[in-house]
């Protein structure tokens, strides 16, 4: 990994100026509630935004209930304006739904694990189409995960299980692909999320490596980013990465419950923990129920947990506020954060 320093062309100035603005982002408000259907998340997994401004967040669940599974549409406001899609074969729906990225025309893509297939729909949630099929050859998906377009509107795909990634056009047809296969120096392990920097790299998740991978635009490897481990900087199975105009990495660290922040070399630069407070959903929840509302008036949502100080899972799983499976992470053009938890039902943005 490169140091700060490794270089007399560095400018010393602006890079404390660039550190300075990445460390003033700021916690901004949490949406979310947990509901079995209509509004709300059950285990959320990604999200996307729509060409109209919209957000599109797509719920695994955590069973075979068809109301469970779905995509809630809602904006950054918390406004909700509907759903789409449910659990099965047929078109429009998904068994296993993993990804949820829009091409550069406003038509929503959702990768679909179990059926080892992308479904396409238009910008209303309409099902337009979907493809793909099971397998090992080149244009096969074994477990497609985390889905991104690139600058060439191509449809760039973790092929999970197959260990690569493969490119194919918006209408599935089979470009290229790059993993151990193509260069036994990539070695992949079980890669998940993905996504194209502005400057056009790709970046990749590689969950059972706990490292980011980048890549060339025609995926050549470039650098390894982390190590398993919870120091700064280390990862334990990463599962999203998002880049922004610097280049600069922002890391959902699955494992660890955190978002990490580095630097293009990837220096470590700041750790987000989780700072969420009750979401426009919930606030109307419990107005709405008071039963609930007093009770938790009264509980300590911060308890002392210090037996559980060195699990961070623990520790999540006992404080309301801390991410607890930050799963996906996104950046709007504005350069706001998006965090979606899967086990607390909710986004926290950051600005």
């Amino acid at each position: 990994m490169h140091q700060y320093l490794n270089s007399r062309n560095v400018d010393i100035k602006q890079m404390t100026t660039d550190i300075t603005q990445i460390k003033k982002m700021k916690y901004s408000h949490s949406i979310g509630l947990c509901t079995m259907e209509g509004r709300g998340f059950m285990f959320p997994v990604d999200t996307t935004f729509s060409n109209d401004g919209r957000m599109h967040t797509v719920s695994r669940a955590y069973s075979a209930v068809p109301r469970n599974l779905r995509v809630t549409v809602y904006d950054t406001n918390g406004e909700f304006y509907g759903i789409y899609g449910g659990y099965g074969d047929e078109l429009g729906q998904f068994r296993w739904p993993s990804s949820i990225t829009t091409d550069s025309f406003g038509d929503i893509y959702i990768s679909d694990e179990k059926n080892n297939r992308i479904n396409v729909y238009d910008i209303n949630g309409n099902p337009k189409k979907f493809w793909g099929t099971t397998g090992t050859n080149p244009g096969e998906l074994d477990g497609p995960s985390g889905i991104c377009f690139n600058q060439n509107n191509e449809l760039l795909v973790s092929d999970h299980k197959n260990n690569r990634i493969q490119k194919f056009t918006s209408d599935g047809t089979f470009i290229s692909l790059f993993g151990n296969e193509t260069d036994e120096n990539i070695n992949l392990n079980l890669p998940w999320g993905i996504t194209v920097s502005p400057s056009n790299h790709i970046y990749v998740a590689d969950w059972g490596n706990h490292q980011i991978a980048k890549f060339s635009e025609k995926g050549e490897l470039i650098n390894r980013f982390g190590n398993l481990g919870t120091a700064d900087g280390e990862f334990k199975n990463p599962s999203s990465v998002a880049v922004d105009k610097k280049d600069n990495l922002y890391v959902a660290d699955w494992g660890n419950e955190r978002v990490q922040i580095l630097d293009s070399n990837g220096n470590w630069i700041e750790t987000l923990r989780g700072e969420a407070t009750l979401s426009k959903w919930g606030e109307e929840f419990m107005e709405a129920n008071q039963e609930e509302a007093e009770p938790r008036s009264r509980s300590n949502l911060e308890p002392e947990i210090s037996q559980f100080n060195q699990d961070p899972h623990e520790e999540s799983a006992h404080i309301e506020k801390l991410f607890w499976g930050p799963v996906s992470i996104k950046l709007d053009k504005d350069e706001t954060l998006y965090i979606t938890e899967s086990n607390r039902h909710r986004i926290q943005v950051y600005k």
